[in-house]
């Protein structure tokens, strides 16, 4: 029997969770709520936020900050410049000359096409290549086509690393 079995004592143990746990790019602890479902591994993005975070059973094991699309959120179709919103499935992380690491997001689902939603080749990935600091566009600002980004090379290769190792589904909100 577990010592937070009650609904305040999980909540409590969440947080415990998230500020022992996550980790932002520097390393430092997080102080805030986990935003982890309590079942399965995820990759979770909160939009408003620019967060994405690494969840394994309501755990966070790290929370890093992204860029996403120029033209907000709710993707619906193809060249919006939004990133999708809700659950998908992430295909197999793969080399990319663009972007070093490319994870494929499974946009639009069943569901979303036969309600009209476009688009493709939207994924998860790092910094582009070509630029240098400050040149290149940071985690400050959304500036991707519909993606997910990250800043630095090492973060994408967690997240590759974790979904390889884990094949969790996305989660968008």
């Amino acid at each position: 029997m577990s010592l937070f079995s009650s609904r305040a004592g999980r909540t409590l143990a969440l947080v415990a969770l998230a500020v022992s746990a996550a980790r932002t790019s520097a390393d430092e602890p997080v102080l805030a709520l986990c935003p982890c479902p309590e079942r399965g591994d995820t990759v979770t993005v909160i939009a408003r936020k620019r967060e994405l975070w690494l969840c394994r059973d309501g755990a966070a094991l790290a929370r890093f900050q992204v860029a996403m699309g120029r033209g907000g959120v709710d993707k619906r179709r193809k060249g919006d410049g939004r990133t999708p919103l809700g659950t998908y499935t992430l295909g197999s992380p793969r080399r990319s000359a663009k972007f070093g690491v490319f994870i494929p997001i499974a946009y639009p689902t069943s569901d979303q096409a036969a309600q009209g939603f476009t688009g493709s080749a939207v994924g998860i990935h790092g910094p582009p290549r070509g630029l240098t600091e400050p040149e290149y566009p940071t985690t400050a600002v959304d500036w991707t086509q519909g993606c997910i980004a990250t800043g630095i090379d090492e973060h994408i290769g967690e997240i590759a690393e974790f979904v390889r190792a884990r094949q969790p589904v996305l989660v968008v909100r």
